[in-house]
């Protein structure tokens, strides 16, 4: 038997009855009228990034403090290994799924099942695209990561200073750009955020990309693979930089900037004298805070996965139990079908001057694990 996913849930004498608010509906528990030990589906990217491990780990601890069962998948970004986890978690009797894609447009036929079964669907952290069957988005700003990225840029290329003032850097100075997955869309909101900060210092000339590669799609790095930002870093110091240096790479992922590294260190960057170029990232990894602190990578921005991981539980939690869950955006992530009703969380900036109170002091890593 099926209720109404949104509904109101009202308690009468000792007895427990869903009304129906609206024509979408939800699956609960026909003997007890709750969703009390019900299964939510979560399908991850990867366990190739920390980010993603935590990112699940998180999720499934904290919907099983609330009661759930949890099948927590990952598929090695492998786009039909998570289009077949999906289908065995409604398969399995799934109440509802959050899905963090790998491609946001190539699961919309097990997106279609799980709605066809009235299954809520929650989007973490990638939005779902072209596709009707997604219900809520939970992610962070991720317009404002990419403005975070390149002001760090600027900040440590001396362009501004650290309250937003003029520096005293006045140029030119070479950089390069990277950007992220073509087929993510927090790839395009990441770049679009930096570009909207840097193209007027490219148009001055304080800023100049010495190879001419500005536009996305050839900027883009697929699947986030730091061997293949390692590549192009490399073909890029050998077909520009002759005799010239590099000053500064925007790069959007901390993996990224780990391969661009190991470029620039095969380049003779970080040794003799010759300082590697400001290069940011994203995800706080450990091994690109502690590049940070090594004086190699020069920022990362630090998104709270356990924030995250809350927001969408509670999120989740409140679907299941036929509410209306909290949002503050409804207009800004439309994914080419509908404007899915979303979520968004803060991010900060972190580089050498604020690691230790941003991440060790909040308690999100131990100053073990960063020596």
């Amino acid at each position: 038997m099926k209720f109404p996913r949104f509904a109101a849930v009202t308690v009468a004498a000792a007895a427990l009855t869903l009304s129906a608010c609206g024509s979408a509906e939800k699956s609960v528990d026909t003997q007890t009228g709750t969703t009390e030990g019900a299964l939510v589906g979560v399908t991850m990217p990867t366990r190739s990034s920390e980010r993603w491990i935590h990112d699940g780990d998180n999720i499934k601890k904290q919907l099983e403090e609330k009661g759930y069962k949890v099948d927590l998948q990952y598929a090695e970004n492998d786009i039909p290994t998570q289009a077949n986890q999906i289908e065995n978690q409604i398969t399995k009797g799934a109440k509802l799924l959050i899905v963090a894609s790998i491609d946001g447009t190539a699961i919309t036929s097990q997106l279609q099942q799980a709605e066809d079964a009235k299954i809520p669907v929650i989007a973490y952290d990638r939005l779902l695209r072209n596709t009707d069957s997604v219900d809520y988005y939970a992610t962070f700003d991720n317009f404002k990561v990419g403005v975070q990225q390149a002001t760090s840029l600027l900040t440590g290329l001396k362009v501004l200073n650290a309250d937003g003032t003029p520096g005293t850097a006045t140029g030119p100075l070479n950089i390069e750009l990277f950007a992220g997955s073509p087929d993510d869309n927090n790839a395009t909101f990441f770049f679009n955020g930096a570009m909207s900060v840097l193209q007027p210092h490219i148009d001055k000339g304080t800023l100049v990309v010495k190879s001419g590669q500005v536009d996305f799609k050839t900027v883009a790095i697929l699947r986030w693979d730091p061997a293949t930002a390692q590549q192009r870093m490399e073909n890029l110091l050998t077909s520009t930089y002759g005799g010239a240096q590099v000053h500064g790479v925007l790069s959007p992922y901390d993996g990224l900037s780990i391969g661009i590294l190991s470029a620039l260190k095969s380049s003779g960057y970080g040794t003799g004298g010759n300082p590697y170029p400001i290069v940011t990232g994203q995800d706080a990894e450990v091994a690109s805070v502690k590049s940070i602190i090594g004086n190699e990578q020069y920022s990362t921005i630090y998104k709270d996965t356990r924030e995250l991981a809350a927001t969408t539980v509670k999120m989740a939690d409140s679907v299941l139990k036929g509410q209306k869950p909290e949002v503050n955006n409804e207009k800004d992530y439309d994914n080419g079908k509908k404007v899915v009703p979303s979520y968004l969380l803060e991010s900060v900036i972190v580089d050498k001057s604020n690691f230790q109170k941003v991440l060790v002091d909040s308690g999100y890593y131990t100053a073990d694990q960063l020596k």
